[in-house]
């Protein structure tokens, strides 16, 4: 059974989620909140129920670089609008640090975001990520599953920047 990331600074667990999920998690989907948030707004947010399309994340991150549970990792989200690839993905909200635009991020949720990544990958066995431009990858977007700008233009042209920092701080711990 996965555990969960020692990184947490805040845990609200939602409503929103299938327990437990039905796949060994294999995958690391980014999402963006397309606003400046706190760990405590999202998970506020994923406490909704009474919304058209109720949602989760297992994890995300503020703009201020903490992180937030909101489904602990043995369940499945419901964040990327495929069943399927929730089930096998470890999904991750990041505040952007301004709204609209590329929808950027700020340095210290980029940080958080490759350290974040890391820790998932070692728990669940995921010796390096790769990010192939679709859903086949085991770093995937939310785009690829419906139709949004999810996760925004910042985040998605630094996805082999991602696969870069975390390969390379998994490599030097093996």
């Amino acid at each position: 059974m996965p555990s969960n990331s020692n990184l947490v600074e805040f845990t609200q667990i939602s409503p929103n989620k299938s327990s437990p999920r039905s796949s060994t998690v294999s995958k690391i989907t980014i999402h963006h909140c397309a606003g400046v948030m706190s760990i405590e707004d999202l998970g506020r947010q994923f406490q909704l129920t009474n919304v058209s399309s109720p949602a989760s994340s297992n994890y995300g991150i503020g703009n201020d670089g903490r992180v937030g549970m909101y489904v602990d990792e043995k369940d499945r989200a419901w964040t990327g609008s495929s069943t399927a690839n929730d089930n096998v993905a470890v999904t991750i909200e990041v505040s952007n640090s301004a709204t609209g635009g590329d929808w950027p991020v700020g340095a210290k949720a980029m940080e958080t975001l490759y350290d974040l990544c890391v820790d998932v990958c070692r728990r669940n066995g995921i010796s390096a990520l790769n990010f192939t431009g679709n859903a086949n990858g085991n770093l995937t977007l939310h785009k690829y599953f419906t139709a949004t700008v999810c996760p925004g233009p910042h985040l998605e042209s630094r996805m082999n920047t991602i696969v870069t920092s975390v390969n390379k701080r998994l490599t030097a711990c093996s």
